[in-house]
Order: C-alpha cells, then sequence, then structure tokens
C-alpha cells in the first residue's frame, strides 16, 4: 500500500513518521513543494532577529535523514496541483501522476497580503524559509533604518520586536482594538505599555497606509489555509474556512487525512470547530493523520489555543478564551487579574499578570493569560491541562504546584489569581 503525504514540514513529516512506526511496509512519499524539509519556521523571526545565526540552524532533520533512518522517500520541488481522488492519484505542477492509496494532504496555510502591498519592493511577509532569505539579503544590503509592522498576531508581535532589536524605528499598524487576537482590554493594554517601553510605536484601531513612508513593510495580517487543491477535489471545507475533519483526522473521502495548518479540529473548551495554526497542532495532527493512514484508529482530540510569544524580553502568553470571546461561545463569564510575583523577591523576582476566566454556572475554567518575563510558559501551560481536563475552580486552587523560592512564591500567581476568581464566582 502507498501513502503519499503532501507537505513537508511539521504536519507532513509528523504523519510520514508515524506511519511509517505504525507500519513498516508501508510505500511512503512525501512531496514537498520547496527546496528544504523540517525546519522550525517559529524560528523564522529569531533568525532576523540574530539569535539564530543562519537558516540551516533551523533544519531539524535533512531529507536523508529519512531516506536512509524510516524509508521515508521525500521529493523536493514537487508541487501538487490537483487530487483526482477517483484515480487515487495527484498531480504534479510537471504534469507527473502519483498514485497513492493514502493519501495525507499537509499543505500548510499561506499570508494573507494585503492589495496594496503585493507589488511593493520593500513588503515582505515571513512564513517559509524562502521568506526569510528575502528578508534578510533585503536587510543586509539596503539597511533600512524604519519598518512597518502590519497586523499585530503573534508574527507582526515578534518581528515588531525583531525589527526594533536590529535598531529599526518601527510602527506596527493593527487595524482592531486588541493584539493577539485576545479581545481582551486588560490584557491588551499591559502590552500595549510593554511595545511602547521598547520604543515601538504602536496604532491600533488604524489601517496601515497603502504607503506608510517607511523603508520596509512587514505584512503580517493573517494566515489563509491551502485549501483550493483539496476543495476543487470534492473534500468539504469547514466553517472555519480550513479542511473539515473529524477526531481521527479524516475528510469526507475515504482514506483521505488532512492535519495542520490547512485543518480545523475541535476547540477543548467550547466543542465547536477551531482553526488555530500552530505548530504544535500540526505536530500533533499530523502523527495522529499518519496513524489512522496506515491503520490505526486513534483520536485528536482537540486545542485549547496556547501560544506563547517573546517580544522584547516579555513572555506573552494565552489559552483558552477570554472573557469577552467566552461570551460569544454562550458562556457566562467572570474574569479575575492580579498581578504578582514569579519567585521570592530575594531571588530577584520579577513581576507576573495573570487573568483567569470561568463560567458562572459550572465554575469551569475556560481561559487565561500570563505576561512576565519568568516562569510564564511553565504556569501557562498548566492552565491549559485545566482546560483540557474540564478543572472547575476549585478544583485549579487545590493543585499540588512545587514551590521554592528560586522558583516561585509560596502562593503561586496562579492560585492567587483562583482564590480571587473563586471569590467573584460567589
Amino acid at each position: 500500500m502507498r501513502l503519499v503525504v503532501v507537505g513537508g514540514v511539521a504536519a507532513g513529516l509528523s504523519a510520514a513518521s508515524r506511519a511509517r512506526r505504525v507500519d513498516p511496509s508501508l510505500e511512503i512519499i512525501v512531496l514537498e513543494k520547496g527546496e528544504r524539509i523540517s525546519y522550525g519556521a517559529c524560528g523564522l523571526p529569531y533568525l532576523i532577529e540574530g539569535q539564530a545565526k543562519s537558516i540551516e540552524q533551523l533544519i531539524v532533520y535533512k531529507p536523508e535523514f529519512f531516506e536512509r533512518e524510516r524509508d521515508i522517500r521525500i521529493r523536493t520541488h514537487s508541487e501538487v496541483t490537483a487530487i483526482h481522488h477517483g484515480r487515487r492519484e495527484v498531480i504534479l505542477a510537471n504534469q507527473e501522476r502519483i498514485k497513492y492509496d493514502r493519501l495525507v494532504w499537509a499543505a500548510g496555510a499561506r499570508p494573507r497580503t494585503p492589495q496594496e502591498f503585493r507589488n511593493d519592493p520593500r513588503a515582505f511577509s515571513l512564513h517559509t524559509d524562502k521568506d526569510a532569505e528575502r528578508l534578510q539579503a533585503f536587510l543586509d544590503e539596503k539597511r533600512p533604518k524604519t519598518a512597518s509592522v502590519v497586523g499585530g498576531g503573534y508574527i507582526g508581535l515578534e518581528m515588531a520586536g525583531a525589527l526594533r532589536a536590529r535598531g529599526l524605528s518601527v510602527i506596527l499598524y493593527q487595524d482592531t482594538t486588541d493584539l493577539l487576537n485576545r479581545e481582551d482590554a486588560f490584557f491588551t493594554g499591559a502590552l500595549l505599555q510593554h511595545l511602547q517601553r521598547c520604543g515601538i510605536d504602536v496604532r491600533m484601531n488604524t489601517r496601515a497606509p497603502s504607503d506608510p513612508g517607511t523603508d520596509l513593510i512587514l505584512c503580517s495580517a493573517g494566515l489563509q489555509p491551502n485549501t483550493e487543491i483539496p476543495s476543487d477535489a470534492g473534500i468539504e471545507i469547514g466553517r472555519t474556512g480550513a479542511i473539515r475533519t473529524n477526531e481521527r483526522t479524516e475528510t469526507n473521502l475515504n482514506g483521505v487525512f488532512a492535519a495542520g495548518d490547512c485543518a480545523e479540529t475541535t476547540h477543548v473548551v467550547s466543542g465547536r470547530p477551531a482553526w488555530l495554526p500552530l505548530g504544535t497542532t500540526a505536530n500533533k495532527m499530523g502523527r495522529v493523520a499518519g496513524a489512522n493512514a496506515a491503520g490505526r484508529r486513534e483520536r485528536f482530540t482537540g486545542i485549547a489555543g496556547t501560544t506563547i510569544v517573546r517580544i522584547g524580553g516579555l513572555g506573552v502568553a494565552v489559552t483558552g478564551f477570554s472573557e469577552l470571546q467566552a461570551r460569544r461561545e454562550g458562556f457566562s463569564p467572570v474574569a479575575a487579574r492580579i498581578h504578582g510575583r514569579d519567585k521570592a523577591k530575594y531571588f530577584w523576582g520579577k513581576g507576573v499578570q495573570v487573568e483567569l476566566v470561568a463560567d458562572r454556572s459550572s465554575r469551569r475554567l475556560l481561559g487565561g493569560s500570563i505576561l512576565g518575563e519568568d516562569g510564564v510558559i511553565g504556569r501557562i501551560n498548566v492552565i491549559a491541562t485545566a482546560l483540557t481536563g474540564r478543572l472547575t475552580v476549585e478544583d485549579f486552587s487545590q493543585i499540588d504546584l512545587a514551590y521554592a523560592p528560586p522558583y516561585a512564591t509560596a502562593m503561586d500567581p496562579l492560585l492567587i489569581a483562583a482564590q480571587q476568581l473563586a471569590r467573584l464566582l460567589d
């Protein structure tokens, strides 16, 4: 039996590797339209910043590794232009036809670039290795002094920080009133203050002009899932605009699976379809898709939308829903917000901001956010675990968290926030 995987980065290679472990006899072909596979796209802002010195540092494996160690055939420069499911074949740009018995579509997403910037030689996106190489060359050759960043999502914020670290004067345009799509005035306000302290000029609720008057324009106005080819083949698109899949990552076509940034999944808090393109989700979905394409019956239970970014030394993390988002999902949310310290003062403890959201009727946790310099990832992961486990505020407030003065305070900020939230719910 032959498995064809379209896409050679996170979801696609996770699917191929998992399929190989499940069925050692399977013939596996991975089709990647680009030159490189298995690179950490999430590290691209840090390449621009200078933390990573070359694109090669972001590469996890090269094609020879998969072919030698896992007996997976990797074909780069192989762009799929059509799927003919009735004949069980995909068609490449060079008109070559490749047969499959099972197919995993893991072709990711692409940037949404505003029309006015598509032909501007100063305008760049940052989504692929080639995007990073083009941007890096521009920075090295043109030596821009000013930059406009269009969009206040995680790539926009990371790139605003990266360009500022390189010494550029940066304006960030966000056409809504919130950052990181959080819809939370408290969270956005704290983040705005930090960005301004970093010297970034943030213009909220403002659309970037067609000519911002800067030397460089970085477009990070969101992503669009690559669904046109699957849709033309009869694969259903979900309400989020991404490919509709079930808990086994199956599409409506028998033997065709989808995973990663092109596919929607289920939100563990609301139980509704969700599309949140993140590398961690792509890897986990890909594993399930690969296992099931090889004959297993595994489940992908969904996501909480857990995200963390670093901006000018500050860790910014969210999971689940904000108060406003939770209300839109049909809950009766209550939010508690506290400022604490990440560890003992005599161990140079620094400030940390915590927000927790819960449902008034069920007292179940619905979301949370953390801002701080240290300990942010550990705390947001605790909240994400609680959301997955459907914990109530009382359950959460009794979690036995570790404590030692070099690492935490005796009463962790998470527990203080939970206690305050319980009082608000009473």
